[in-house]
């Protein structure tokens, strides 16, 4: 029996667990956390941080691994890529993952390749930031070079500002550094999504409506994805082919690539992210929805080094819809109220809290209060329900005095 390591036990990272496990694969998990819930549906389980590469490489030397999965996370993704080239194992180039990884290696990339990438500079402090000031247009995106789900990303119009956010920047930073650059206008939603290539060509991609939240603290954290993408066929095809350019580039191999991208006003394709993993928060669950294909199963016959010859393109199927419930404010979790007009839509519905629980204002993916599949009958239903979720499903909270965090 071929012997699989998945980076990490968290919910996020189950649904990869379980599907090795029904594919007769051995499982071992390694995480530092032990109550994590995707330890209990493991063969086996180590207390071990995936960030640490070296303990992580030791750990798959003395199990004899046959492939190493990172799933639907950033954290560990230099990890499991460092391991996969030492050992021999599939892989991507450890430092086109690193490029794609860093925000500031991408931007760079990217404008040395003649991709379209909004002015960017990438510091340490506020003091650099703020004596570069005039040399960008406002408003400013300032991100961390590091973080995933959204953590640290903010928009100013003000200098007055920046003192703050890239304070709150530099909190979600591991290596305490962050990038500003210009904000792009979006024409349309923007995209995410995730693609699979095949020895580094792209076979099968499924483009999604990027829905944000509402709240005027948190705007850029992403809360739901619909289905099918709501632009025109050649706009489709620009983004394939920019995509599949940083793949050439960077000689990619085969695995599952995340994505968030943005059309200006011009139909210009910006790619403001790309990672080589499935995308979280339910979004390769509701590809299989939506086209049929199950990319979690393809992500591990990649990391085992079976052949996914026969994957091919698939176009969606209907109008579906991937919500993660929210709260925009702090407090004691107490239940959910959900709206009659959405209740027929729901195929699927996972709450990650309890009563009691206490939960925080959406600053990022690590806040989410559960998660939800819908099924629409049309293009419009399916826009203007999915524009309207934060009113069609509340969160109710009890008075309390749990700050945000």
């Amino acid at each position: 029996m071929k012997k699989l390591l998945m980076l990490g036990g968290a919910h996020a990272q189950v649904p990869a667990i379980k599907k090795a496990k029904e594919m007769g694969y051995y499982v071992v998990t390694c995480d530092y956390l032990e109550e994590n819930p995707g330890q209990q549906f493991a063969d086996e389980y180590y207390n071990v941080d995936t960030t640490d590469t070296e303990a992580v490489l030791s750990l798959a030397k003395s199990l004899t691994i046959d492939g190493i999965v990172c799933y639907a996370t950033d954290s560990a993704l230099l990890t499991a890529t460092y391991v996969a080239e030492k050992l021999g194992l599939p892989s991507h180039p450890y430092k086109s993952v690193e490029i794609l990884t860093k925000k500031d290696k991408f931007r760079e990339f990217l404008k040395e390749n003649n991709f379209n990438v909004p002015r960017f500079k990438g510091y340490q402090s506020f003091e650099e930031a703020k004596n570069d000031f005039i040399n960008f247009k406002m408003p400013w995106m300032v991100k961390p070079v590091d973080s995933s789900g959204s953590r640290g990303v903010s928009k100013i119009n003000s200098i007055d500002h920046l003192q703050e956010k890239v304070e709150n920047a530099l909190y979600f930073s591991k290596a305490k550094q962050f990038v500003i650059e210009e904000y792009i206008e979006k024409n349309g939603y923007q995209i995410s999504g995730d693609c699979f290539s095949v020895n580094g060509k792209i076979v099968f991609r499924s483009f999604a409506n990027t829905h944000f939240s509402l709240s005027n603290l948190y705007p850029f954290v992403p809360i739901a994805s619909s289905w099918p993408y709501n632009m025109p066929e050649r706009i489709h095809n620009k983004v394939h082919d920019e995509i599949q350019r940083v793949l050439d580039l960077l000689k990619m191999k085969t695995g599952a690539f995340d994505f968030d991208i943005v059309i200006d006003a011009k139909e210009n394709v910006y790619l403001i992210e790309i990672a080589a993993r499935n995308g979280g928060q339910w979004v390769s669950q509701a590809i299989k929805y939506a086209t049929g294909i199950d990319l979690i199963e393809y992500t591990i016959r990649a990391a085992i080094g079976e052949d996914c010859d026969d994957l091919i393109m698939v176009e969606t199927k209907g109008y579906w819809g991937m919500y993660v419930l929210n709260s925009l404010n702090c407090g004691i979790f107490k239940n959910v109220e959900i709206d009659g007009d959405i209740k027929n839509n729901i195929v699927e519905y996972e709450l990650l809290v309890k009563p009691g629980d206490p939960i925080y204002s959406l600053t990022g993916a690590h806040r989410t209060v559960g998660l939800m599949m819908l099924k629409f009958t049309s293009l419009n239903e399916m826009i203007e329900k999915m524009e309207n979720m934060t009113n069609l499903v509340k969160i109710i909270i009890e008075d309390s005095l749990i700050k945000n965090s």
